[in-house]
């Protein structure tokens, strides 16, 4: 038997790319998912990103609203500052402005007090305004037996205000209304009893017992008063109430229905949050009458008296303004008007004074014509 012949024949080839193209197709796969993966992975990232930085600017965006907010409230908070700062610098230097002597003149131009006098004793006091540019006459009536402070002379009937003199009774009525008056006339109480019953004032100066103005001054009030029609003249009774002491009658002032007419017909408003400086005087120095004369000085300088007394000794050489409520200051303006003193802070807990004011033998009273 014969040797078998070796078979050359090829064996057939496996299709091309077979294995190449599905190793390929996972490795593209794999290529796939990996790109899918980054780019979830990028998104992912950004939207973490785009999170932080909205967060990041958002945080910047309210600071900078906060802080913007903060400097307006800052600035709101300066400029009223501010603005109550020069209100109030502006509204004291009004009132030291409004209560300077020269001041005080001008508001007591328009202003006449009207004593009635029977032999020597004054029966009634007008208080009167005019407005001459509308020709109309206000006026309180005043009874004698009116109670009140009287310089000098402690709570008195106003009436005895008159024995020490009309200045006295022009500083009681001053002090009272806290309104100046510089001016008063005297007339025979007949005559101040007409104009109060007949409502008119035509006539009223034509027999003038005594006055403090010039006869230039006495020639424009009379004047005015017989120019005024009678339809234009109020005088009116200062609301009082009886109150009997023994024998004697005495009148206890209203004080709110006075404040109404005071701020209606004056405008000026008693017992306000800003009243005048209030002070108590004492003579300290054993001068009779040193403590009345310093309360007239102190009333046309604008200040309240609310009580004058002696002091518990009248050995003082130096005038004592004890500056209580307020500031230096205060005392310092009560020093301008008396003359002299010496100013000491001492703060108290009591609502009855500012300044308590012991007067000493270097206090030398002012004649009426300088104080104002």
């Amino acid at each position: 038997m014969g040797r078998r012949k070796k078979d050359t024949t090829p064996a057939p080839e496996m299709p091309t790319g077979w294995r190449s193209s599905r190793r390929g197709s996972r490795v593209r796969k794999d290529a796939e998912r990996a790109i899918r993966a980054h780019e979830k992975r990028e998104r992912v990232s950004g939207a973490l990103d785009t999170v932080r930085w909205t967060a990041r600017n958002g945080f910047y965006a309210f600071l900078m609203a906060i802080g913007a907010v903060g400097l307006v409230v800052l600035l709101v908070w300066g400029a009223a500052s501010a603005i109550n700062g020069i209100a109030r610098w502006n509204a004291q230097r009004l009132a030291e402005l409004e209560a300077s002597p020269a001041a005080q003149a001008e508001r007591a131009r328009d202003n006449l007090l009207v004593i009635g006098v029977t032999e020597g004793r004054a029966t009634g006091f007008l208080a009167m305004r005019v407005v001459p540019d509308q020709q109309q006459v206000f006026g309180i009536a005043i009874p004698d037996g009116a109670f009140m402070e009287v310089p000098g002379q402690g709570f008195e009937r106003i009436g005895d205000s008159y024995v020490t003199g009309a200045e006295t009774s022009l500083a009681a009525v001053t002090n009272f209304f806290t309104v100046p008056f510089t001016g008063y006339v005297v007339v025979d109480s007949q005559a101040y009893q007409d104009a109060l019953t007949e409502q008119t004032v035509t006539g009223l100066l034509d027999e003038v017992v005594d006055t403090n103005l010039t006869e230039e001054e006495l020639q424009r009030w009379s004047g005015f008063f017989g120019d005024v029609p009678p339809e234009n003249v109020a005088l009116v009774p200062m609301p009082v109430k009886p109150v009997n002491v023994g024998s004697q009658t005495y009148f206890e002032p209203q004080r709110d229905e006075i404040a109404d007419l005071v701020a209606s017909w004056w405008g000026v408003t008693i017992d306000s949050e800003d009243p005048a400086v209030r002070v108590i005087v004492y003579n300290g120095s054993g001068e009779p009458g040193a403590a009345g004369q310093a309360a007239q000085d102190l009333i046309r300088g604008g200040f309240r008296v609310v009580d004058t007394k002696n002091a518990d000794n009248f050995d003082y050489d130096v005038t004592q303004i004890v500056v209580q409520r307020g500031d230096a200051q205060r005392g310092e303006d009560v020093r301008e008007v008396l003359g002299t003193g010496e100013v000491v802070l001492q703060p108290a807990d009591q609502e009855v004074a500012d300044i308590i004011i012991i007067i000493g033998s270097d206090y030398v009273p002012q004649a009426p014509d300088t104080a104002q």
